[in-house]
Parts: C-alpha cells; structure tokens; sequence
C-alpha cells in the first residue's frame, strides 16, 4: 500500500500454527541458535506460496524479506515506526535466526515458475498472478480499540489514565482490584496482524523472572481484545526525563550504561532480546537502581527503529546501548532526527565520538559509546557488536567514582575584633577565612587566645578606674589641706566603685488575662451546682458569687461525706501562660488549684477530678496561687474540698470573685 503498511496472510488453520510456532522462535531465539521451522512439508508459510526457485536451504529459516517503504531522509519517529518500518513474524525470525552474518536478501522480482507448479499448488494457495508480498490489494491493518477511563478490562484491570496512543494501541496506567496495586496495560484489536506477535512476546517476556527488567504480570486475548498487563513503577524516571536539562555526570552515565548493559547481556544469554532499547524504556528508581521496560513486547507492538531494521538482535541491542550513552554524554540523539526531546547531530557530524560532539566528555566513556554505536568507530577503533562484548569493555575500564559532595565554607566567628592586633606577625601567616578556612584544629586554640586577650583589657580597665579612683582622693585631700577652717564645708566625695555592677534580670510584672467564662465542675453529683450563678465569679463584682448546693456534713474524703469536692471550671478562651491566681471567697474555703492533663483537654467539663494535676493547695477566705514557673493552660480548676457554714448551719461554698494573671 501507499503507507507502507503489510498485512499477513493466513492461507490455512495449520499454517496459522506454523506461524506462531515460528513467532515464539523469533522472539526467543537469538543469533547462534537454530531456529525452528515453521513451514509445512512442501516449504510453504503462512506468508504466502514459494517455489522451489525462492526457496531458502533447509538448514536456513531466513526467507526474503520485502523492502519497507522509508522516507528520503532515513528519519522514522517513534510513533509512526511501526508503519513506516514493519516488520512481519517472519521477518524477525529472519533476523534473529541469521545473526548478523548477512543481511536479509532483498526480493526484486519473482522468478519465473517451473514446470509442474500447478499440480501442486493447493487450492488455498495465492494464483500465480498475484504476489503475495504486494499489499496494496489487502485491506488495512484494524486500529487500536477505542476504551474510555473507567472501563474495566478482563473483570479486574479498572482503566484511570491513558498514557499513549497510537494507529495499533493503547497504553493506560490501571488498578488491579483483586491485588489493590497499579499496573500498566496495552491494548490492541485481536484481528491485528501484530496480536499473535504480541501475545508471544509477552509471555516469552514473563518467562525471563530478572528483577532488572519490568515483570509482564499477564498477557490474555479476550474476544476482540488483547491486552498486556506490565509492573507499574509510579516513583522511577524514565531516561528521556533525566537528560531533558543536561547532560549526565561521568559517574551517573557510567552507572546507567553498567547496569543496562549487564541486564541486556543476562537476558541474550538466556535467548531473550529486547530489540527497541530506547530512554523511554530505561528507568532510574530513587535508590539509583535502572530497571529496563518492554523487553520483546515494544519491538512487537511498535516495529523495530529504522537504524536497527537490518542489525541482528544483538548488534540492535548494543547499537540501541550506545545511542543511550551518547545521548547521556552529549545531551543529543546520535541521529539527524530529533527525538526524545533531544536535537538530533548535524550530518556533518555523523560518526563522531561524543567528546567531538560536546568539550568535557570522560574520554573512556565517549569511546564506549563510539564503539557501541558506530559500525567504523573512529580513531580505528574495533566496534563492539554484542552486549556480551560491552560488559566486557565496561568491565576494563576505570571504575569512575561518585564525586565528594561540597563541604560548606567555614567562617570563624569575630569575637572582640578591636583587641586583635592590627599589624600582622611577620613569623606567622593568617590565612583569610573567605579562601583558606582554619583547620578544625586551630578553632579551639584561636577561641582560647580570644578569651585571654578579653581577661587582659578587663584587668587594664579595672586598674585604670582604681588608679583614677586613688587620683581624685589624692586630689581632694590636698585641697583640704591648702583650704582648713572650722566653717569650711566638706565637698561631697563621689563614690567610685572598681568593679562592674550586677546585671539582675528585669521581675516580670504579672497581667492580667481575661476569663472568657466560668461553669460549675461535678462530676461527682448529677447536676451541676449554681449553674445560674457560675458568671458571677468572674463579673468583677465581689459583692456577687457562685453559690453551690448545701450539705448536711463537711465535703472531704473522710466518712459521712458525701463526695470528695465540688468546684469552678474557669475557661480563659485559648491557651494562656499562667504565672498566679486570686481567689476571694465568702468565708474560710480549702481549695485547690488544678489544671487538665492530656486525657482532660479535650473535654474538661466531662473529665474525672484524677484526670487534672494539682498546682496549689490554700485554706482561707482570700487565696493566692502563685506558681513557681508559668503554665500554658486554657482551663483552670478552682476544686472545693471544704466549706464553711452558713447561718443555719448547713455547709455551703461561695466564690465571690476569681482573677488570673499571666
């Protein structure tokens, strides 16, 4: 077709089947192997008819391949490569199965059919007059399934964010509600001719276990939809972000490139191939760890990058490594295209190293990444072709070390800068603080020197005034002596004192806090006691008071009592700093002063008399709490423990007026 689209088709059930046999040893076979054969008796696969003239040799799995349509510039982005650069099931077993050793024949024309072909084709094989490579005759490629946020997938996968789309898929950021944890999930149409392709690449992915790539969790066709569930990790960053700003320090490219490259390598050994490495696929976690994505499945979904259309899958996944590295090192793709929010080189730079790129570049590390991605390096230097290679050369090099941090300048304290001398000794040299600061050693000895010269002017200040002192009295004694007389009167002497006068600390002068409210406290009895009257203790009238009930026998712990006390709950509005209290009673009272723990701050009306903390105890008709150290309190409790008799004899308290001060 016009856009360079393929479509595979399917000549018959049992060719289908040798098809995805054939897709499983594409993903997971890598070069050295031997891939299985996925024709039927005669030679034929699912790609249509060949003849005995276009037949490959037996021992081969490597058909001809048909030339992807490509734009003049060679430039194929990210999203639209698996339409402009396709590559069929039988194509990448091609090129995994050949290994590098030769590149995919390209097919110009058909070969004229011998004679006798006719006899054996069967009925469900392609005439003769069409080519089954031509795909402008097939229709087009079905597009990705159209799901909305909230939609669920397989009964459990709750869709919340759809990260991308493209002509094929879907990408979505999802919740497994059976397990309670994000996951990513891609979903295709199950007609697409990539379905199978998918689905093989995924479970041959899940297979892998290697904690250094993101786990596949599950991979299901489900009527006409195929989804790919993946680990999701919300608090990495992929490497496209990490170098959107910059280029990376020696220490943390050489980091990333180690660690990708010893988990690309473990995977070729165990005959798994990522085969679309790119910074959207490398991910930093924040304990520094990288973690690789999509291994297999992004090159199923998406086809591989124009550059590594014709590579083995080895030498992709080390070109794609070296392109990582360089873009890291230069802050530039290694291509004319831009991409991944980087520009893309000059083509007058092509094959350049990275330190000819940008100045500065670690010289070990822009060779490994000219090594890794140049096919003829330069310097003539020997290529690496596999990842098996560039651990290796990783391996030799250098270890580059993590850099010191930056300790901060450290600047000496100016204690009495006027007694400091102010030539400089010429034995010694003063370092300046704002260039060279002191060693930690010489702090104390410099702050010893300090104190010493401070003792000496102290000295010399006191002998001054005492030799002034002597001065004057010297003075005024001679004029007594010049002046006598019987009606002299005596000039007043002052008084000089030789030593400094004590500092006292100003006394804090007590202010008063306004009591927002005043309620009867009693937990101990079934309703509150003056709840009419509770106002006037705290109205500033002394003349009115809070009256509680009348008992028979005195309050106190003591036996016939009938409970241990009654009391005032003040409330002063918000959190006060409490240094004293004042209480005017109306006779003699014992009470005490108590403020809420934390059991009782929340609810103080409700709480038990335990749950407060007494602060003063005082018996008389006017009491006063002083406390030895203020105390942050919003409430206080005035608790009534014995009362007077009133004139008939019964027992009654009375608070005529209660003043906080702060």
């Amino acid at each position: 077709m016009a856009d360079g689209t393929k479509a595979v088709v399917d000549t018959s059930a049992a060719d289908a089947a040798a098809d995805e046999a054939a897709l499983a040893a594409a993903i997971g076979g890598l070069a050295g192997g031997k891939a299985d054969q996925a024709g039927d008796a005669d030679g034929s696969s699912s790609d249509g008819p060949s003849n005995s003239a276009d037949a490959p040799d037996a021992s081969a799995v490597a058909p001809a391949e048909t030339p992807a349509e490509t734009p003049a510039d060679g430039s194929v982005s990210e999203e639209t490569s698996e339409i402009t650069a396709p590559l069929s099931v039988q194509e990448i077993a091609a090129e995994l199965a050949a290994g590098g050793a030769s590149k995919p024949k390209r097919a110009a024309a058909k070969a004229p059919e011998p004679p006798g072909t006719a006899a054996r084709r069967r009925p469900t094989d392609p005439q003769p007059t069409h080519d089954p490579r031509d795909t402008s005759a097939l229709p087009r490629t079905l597009p990705a399934p159209m799901r909305h946020s909230g939609d669920k997938i397989g009964h459990r996968y709750l869709l919340e964010e759809c990260i991308s789309q493209t002509e094929t898929f879907s990408s979505w950021r999802a919740v497994d509600e059976k397990l309670r944890r994000a996951v990513g999930v891609h979903l295709m149409a199950s007609g697409h001719q990539r379905a199978r392709k998918v689905l093989a690449a995924a479970k041959s992915a899940a297979l892998l276990g290697d904690p250094r790539f993101v786990q596949v969790l599950d991979a299901v066709q489900e009527g006409e939809l195929v989804y790919v569930v993946r680990e999701w990790l919300p608090h990495a960053s992929d490497l496209a972000r990490l170098i959107a700003n910059g280029p990376m320090e020696p220490h943390e490219a050489y980091q990333m490139v180690r660690q990708v490259t010893d988990a690309v390598a473990a995977a070729h050994r165990r005959g798994q191939a990522h085969l679309r490495l790119t910074p959207r696929c490398v991910l930093r976690t924040d304990s520094g760890q990288y973690r690789i994505n999509g291994i297999a499945v992004d090159a199923a979904l998406r086809g591989l990058p124009a550059e590594d259309s014709t590579d083995s899958a080895e030498r992709a996944d080390t070109r794609a490594i070296g392109a990582l590295l360089f873009a890291a090192l230069t802050h530039r793709w290694p291509y004319p295209e831009d991409r991944y929010d980087l520009h893309g080189l000059p083509r007058g730079l092509q094959n350049a190293a990275p330190d000819q790129v940008r100045a500065g570049v670690h010289k070990g590390l822009s060779d490994l990444a000219a090594r890794a991605l140049f096919d003829h390096p330069p310097h003539h230097a020997s290529p690496i072709t596999t990842p098996e290679e560039l651990a290796r050369a990783i391996a030799l090099m250098p270890r580059i070390r993590q850099p010191e941090p930056e300790l901060p300048v450290f600047t000496p304290p100016r204690h009495n800068t006027h007694a400091l001398p102010t030539a400089p000794n010429p034995t010694r040299v003063i370092a300046d603080p704002a260039i060279a600061p002191l060693p930690p050693m010489a702090r104390p000895a410099a702050a010893r020197r300090t104190r010493r010269r401070l003792r000496r002017v102290v000295k010399a200040t006191a002998w001054t005034v005492a030799l002034g002192a002597i001065g004057v009295a010297s003075w005024q004694l001679v004029d007594n002596l010049r002046n006598p007389g019987p009606g002299a009167v005596a000039a007043p002497q002052p008084s000089i004192s030789t030593t400094a006068p004590a500092v006292h600390a100003a006394a804090h002068t007590p202010a008063p806090i306004t009591i927002k409210d005043a309620q009867s406290y009693n937990p101990m009895g079934d309703a509150p006691e003056g709840k009419e009257s509770a106002g006037k203790a705290v109205d500033g009238d002394p003349s009115t008071a809070w009256t509680t009930n009348w008992y028979n026998d005195q309050l106190g712990p003591k036996p016939p009592s009938l409970k241990s006390g009654t009391g005032l709950l003040i409330d002063l509005g918000s959190p006060q700093a409490v240094s004293s209290v004042s209480v005017q009673f109306i006779g003699e009272h014992t009470a005490e002063l108590r403020v809420p723990t934390a059991a009782a701050a929340a609810n103080p009306a409700q709480a038990k008399p335990e749950h407060f903390t007494v602060v003063g105890r005082k018996v008389g008709a006017n009491v006063e709490y002083t406390l030895d150290n203020p105390i942050t309190t919003r409430y206080l409790l005035i608790w009534l423990t014995a009362l007077p008799k009133d004139t008939e004899g019964r027992f009654r308290g009375q608070v005529a007026e209660v003043k906080v001060s702060g």
